[in-house]
């Protein structure tokens, strides 16, 4: 099987995921104990100790119904979080009918190195970016925006696939959605957590408590120094879980890059994305989450310390050094969008022999000369010149007409 990244990265990642699962219910588990030490708090006017000691029995009661929980709604995201991040970006699956060009494009590229072909969806956005989700061969889909198709030529577009395609290879597909996913528990425990506490008021312990606190020997006054302790697990938990978010190499980001040229063996197409889309890929009311599934996730300043991308400078250096590609540098100002035409939408039929292209200029030479019947200027490009001479023309019923061969090193050809 060709390469798409180095292997012990893709086995680095199926560790990863499974690390990140069992710490999934790991925060869940700190999270719900907070969240039983101060619901005691709000109860009871009782010693620390005694707070701790029964907001841990309650806790230990909760265990199998948290787990319960935490386990539909990894179900429920496994299935369905394709439709929310869709509900987010408003992107829409194409077809081949719909999209033509892209379609075509994502599908040589599949079948060049036998990729099952993911979904193919549009998201209407100016900004420039792409993004891979899905959680196993039936969910993966690729997004682009259509400012991305807009403002990308044939070869770079065809770059950014490639780059999706190999994130989807190498499993960092999975791995994100596994993040979003504990990001999105921590978020919803946390959540309902400091709802209780802040609509509490402040008052902790309820009259009848303090009145039966001397009987049953609990003491008081450990309310405060519980909340506090609450407080400290569930920033513990929240700074817990964006660490695992930005433990997620930002490696996987350059090996992206690696395996795209691998799949369209051009690393100037690459860096050409990467500078096109370079400060343009902010997607307007993205979630973080999202955002961190994209080709570029733009920080700067004090952002940039957490942020889940390598910089797009030190992106480009690295295939100009590895790859052999060319940089262009920064790129200020973008050209209009120019749609495409019609001759990149749509495949050739049968019935384009001989016909012209645009302001009725002869289509280009193939490699056996000039398409069409009876064209014989040269091409209008030194690229598309033929790489074989034309034939001279054949009267019927004659011989045919064979220019004189030129002679070789050691003389006359044969037949002179």
């Amino acid at each position: 099987m060709a390469s798409y990244g180095l292997y012990t990265h893709i086995q680095s990642n199926k560790r990863r995921s499974i690390a990140l699962l069992i710490g999934l219910f790991f925060l869940v588990y700190l999270m719900t104990f907070a969240g039983a030490l101060i619901a005691e708090t709000l109860i009871w006017d009782a010693s620390l100790g005694w707070l701790i000691q029964n907001a841990w029995g309650y806790f230990l009661k909760s265990v199998p119904w948290v787990t319960i929980g935490t386990a539909v709604w990894i179900v429920i995201a496994y299935y369905f979080h394709q439709s929310m991040i869709d509900a987010v970006t408003g992107a829409e699956e194409v077809t081949r009918k719909d999209q033509p060009r892209l379609y075509n494009l994502l599908e040589n590229l599949c079948i060049s190195r036998g990729i099952p072909m993911p979904q193919l969806k549009v998201m209407e956005s100016d900004a420039l970016n792409a993004f891979a989700t899905g959680m196993n061969e039936k969910q993966y889909s690729i997004t682009v925006t259509s400012g991305l198709l807009k403002r990308l030529d044939d070869a770079e577009v065809e770059a950014v696939l490639g780059h999706e395609l190999t994130h989807i290879r190498n499993g960092d597909v999975r791995m994100l959605v596994i993040a979003v996913i504990i990001a999105g528990v921590i978020s919803f425990v946390a959540e309902l957590v400091f709802r209780a506490l802040f609509n509490s008021g402040g008052s902790w312990g309820s009259s009848r408590s303090r009145s039966s606190s001397s009987d049953s020997g609990k003491g008081s006054g450990g309310g405060f120094a519980a909340v506090l302790i609450a407080i400290a697990l569930i920033a513990l938990a929240w700074l817990l879980s964006t660490v695992i978010r930005f433990a997620l190499s930002r490696s996987r980001e350059f090996l992206a890059d690696a395996g795209s040229v691998e799949l369209t063996k051009n690393p100037d197409a690459m860096i050409s994305a990467l500078r096109k889309i370079e400060g343009r890929g902010e997607l307007q009311g993205a979630t973080s989450a999202v955002m961190e599934m994209c080709v570029d996730n733009p920080r700067e300043g004090f952002e940039d310390i957490f942020a889940t991308h390598p910089s797009v400078q030190s992106r480009v250096d690295a295939l100009v050094k590895f790859a052999g590609g060319r940089d262009p540098g920064p790129i200020q100002d973008l050209p209009a969008p120019e749609e495409p035409s019609d001759q990149q939408a749509q495949p050739a039929s049968d019935d384009d022999t001989g016909a012209t292209g645009p302001e009725g200029a002869p289509r280009s030479g193939g490699p056996w000369g000039q398409s069409g019947a009876g064209d014989t200027q040269p091409a209008q490009s030194g690229g598309d010149k033929p790489f074989l001479p034309q034939r001279p023309p054949v009267e019927l019923g004659g011989a045919p007409q064979s220019p004189t061969p030129p002679s070789g090193p050691w003389g006359p050809t044969r037949g002179n």
